[in-house]
């Protein structure tokens, strides 16, 4: 038999309890020609198991084991045996929905300029819980076309990992997922974005993203806030030095103590910084490190300076994008959220 036209890479770590769902959701999808390959890394509980028997049952599913080496080392395993033109990422613990793959698929067939895909995603846990990642869900899936998903990166990881469906091609010419003190899935979408690939989404609800209390980005370290940001600062300052007509200064939105924290990671990267701008009045008028707290209505016209907002805050992100671009900010050209 030839190849198949997508391929599905499962990473698979003691997950026995979820990923016989994780499967079913799979062989249910509807109008795909595809394969599984599901990767066992190292596990001790039943997950071996239940991929061997999957793989028994449907010759769609194939299985493999590794020695126990961490979800990047079975990513890029199983990403490195697929044979799809197509290669789709899937979690063991989410759910797709019966049509995910056919118009992930279609969405590169009909616009042969993207390297990427992935679609909206229905939050699979406790909102009253879990808000904060619930509201992150609701903000991803406010992103779906190449622009607003390029503009807004730096923000927070635009496009779900267990959502993206790439093209092989993109893989060989960019490459995979990179080992390193960072989230390997926002780095190569970093990445990705800096060498130019757009990327869209499938505007069609077709994956539950499901929130586990022992799912990684909750207990890996290469995922906590920090680490988003080290990895974010990184590919910011060589986006400013490109991008930015007034390099290296910049402007801050925000004064406050985590603002700071997160703005001066650039200071390493030799970006400057004019001022700091807050609507605080106990804040306006202090000088930080030599930097001057200005009352917000004090920011450049556009044309005479680049603004960085670093309020993480949602509500206060679109109140601040609201206040620049009703004074003429253009997003992109005058402005970029970094929060």
């Amino acid at each position: 038999m030839g190849a198949p036209r997508i391929s599905v890479t499962m990473p698979c770590y003691n997950c026995g309890e979820t990923v016989g769902r994780a499967l079913d959701s799979l062989l249910a999808q509807r109008n795909a020609e595809f394969e599984v390959v599901a990767v066992d890394d190292g596990s001790d509980d039943d997950t071996a198991g239940i991929l061997a028997e999957y793989a028994r049952r449907d010759s769609r599913v194939r299985f493999l084991q590794i020695e126990h080496g961490g979800v990047i080392r079975a990513a890029n395993a199983a990403i490195q045996a697929a044979r799809g033109e197509y290669v789709a990422r899937m979690d063991a613990d989410d759910i797709c929905l019966p049509d995910r793959l056919a118009a992930q698929a279609r969405l590169l067939d009909d616009c042969p300029d993207l390297g990427l895909v992935g679609c909206r995603v229905r939050f699979g846990g406790d909102r009253r819980r879990s808000r904060g990642y619930a509201l992150y869900v609701d903000w991803t899936n406010t992103l779906l076309t190449p622009e607003a998903i390029r503009l807004n990166r730096f923000v927070e990881f635009p496009v779900p990992n267990p959502s993206i469906m790439f093209r092989r091609t993109a893989l060989e010419t960019y490459g995979g997922y990179v080992r390193g003190d960072f989230p390997e899935d926002y780095e190569l979408l970093l990445r990705w974005q800096e060498a130019g690939v757009p990327m869209a989404k499938a505007d069609e609800e077709l994956l539950i993203w499901n929130d586990p209390p022992d799912r990684l980005s909750r207990t890996h370290s290469r995922y906590d806030v920090d680490a988003f940001y080290r990895v974010k600062t990184d590919y910011l300052a060589r986006w400013l030095s490109r991008n930015n007509p007034h390099h290296p200064v910049v402007h801050i939105l925000g004064s406050g103590r985590t603002t700071r924290k997160r703005a001066d990671l650039l200071l390493a990267h030799g970006i400057e910084f004019a001022a700091y701008y807050d609507v605080d009045p106990k804040k306006i008028g202090n000088t930080v490190n030599g930097v001057p707290v200005l009352n917000r209505a004090d920011v450049p016209a556009p044309g005479e300076g680049f603004c960085l907002p670093y309020v993480a805050s949602r509500g206060a992100r679109a109140e601040i994008a609201e206040f620049l671009e009703g004074r003429g900010f253009v997003l992109g050209r005058d402005y970029l959220p970094a929060a």
